[in-house]
């Protein structure tokens, strides 16, 4: 038995007439016949019973009917599924996430997606940058999101986003007056560093940028990750530089000014493999680099 005989035998099933039945099938007769006569002897059961008229299904092709129909109808479906994953319009996309960008960049890239593709499964996990880049390799990850990736020359790492830096302080803060920071007012500030995981690291960034202004920034604590920084913030227990997207994260008393400097900038970056042929994979990218045209800023209130 295959597709096309089952094809055959519904639309027979349909006209009960052999001449008829041809006809919307574009063959003479006696091809269908022959098909007919094929499935019949495939399956050892009678399907038709000739009459007067043309032919009636038999107990066993009513059954038969039935399961015909399901059969074509999930044929269909897979195919149908097949061409959305092949032109990526469904798939699974499995994407590595980390901290501040879960505020804010990292959203708007799966809201686009969700719009454009709502068929593509997504998959989100929270993983360091070296698990990221471990995975991307392994392809256990289609895509990992991060800051100041190291480098990785059998992985392409491309910039989503380049983002202002921010002082994070306690409204209470004799320098919580001030709308816009200079490097320099940092001196002797207790600072809040995050994340204290494998270097390089974002922290890394804030300590290079005080140390091209001449000083050395005194470290109160160093922590996982931003939302303990900031919890530490809202304690009055420090001040810290954070990366724009983490202004949307709101605690009692913080308050985020600008910190005015050509470096006071940090990027996001996206790692993935090249040989990574994902339809899936290549649609996000597209959503991901039309952010990177359209220079989306994040708007800190």
């Amino acid at each position: 038995m295959d597709l096309r005989q089952i094809r055959y035998f519904l639309v027979l099933a349909n006209e009960l007439n052999f001449t008829r039945a041809a006809g919307r099938l574009h063959i003479s007769q006696p091809p269908l016949t022959r098909q007919i006569q094929q499935l019949e002897a495939d399956m050892g059961v009678t399907l038709f019973e000739r009459t007067t008229r043309g032919v009636a299904l038999t107990q066993a092709g009513t059954v038969f009917l039935e399961e015909a129909r399901k059969i074509v109808a999930l044929t269909d479906q897979a195919t149908h599924k097949t061409r959305l994953a092949h032109s990526g319009q469904m798939g699974r996309l499995d994407i590595g996430i980390f901290g501040s960008a879960t505020l804010n960049v990292i959203p708007t890239l799966l809201i686009e997606l969700r719009k454009s593709h709502p068929n593509i499964t997504i998959t989100l996990q929270n993983t360091t940058k070296i698990q990221q880049v471990e995975a991307v390799r392994e392809k256990r990850l289609d895509i990992g999101f991060n800051r100041v990736f190291p480098e990785v020359p059998d992985l392409t790492v491309e910039t989503v986003f380049i983002e202002n830096l921010f002082v994070a302080m306690n409204k209470d803060h004799p320098l919580a007056r001030r709308r816009v920071l200079a490097v320099k007012d940092l001196q002797n500030q207790p600072l809040i560093l995050f994340p204290n995981n494998v270097r390089p690291t974002f922290a890394d960034t804030v300590v290079t940028l005080c140390r091209n202004q001449g000083f050395l920034p005194t470290v109160a604590h160093e922590v996982e990750d931003v939302m303990t920084c900031i919890a530490l913030v809202s304690a009055g227990l420090g001040l810290a530089v954070v990366p724009e997207s983490a202004v949307n994260l709101q605690l009692p008393g913080v308050r985020y000014h600008l910190l005015r400097s050509s470096e006071a900038k940090v990027d996001l970056s996206c790692v993935y493999h090249p040989a990574n042929s994902s339809p899936a994979l290549q649609v996000f990218l597209e959503i991901v680099r039309k952010m990177r045209t359209r220079k989306i800023h994040l708007v800190a209130e």
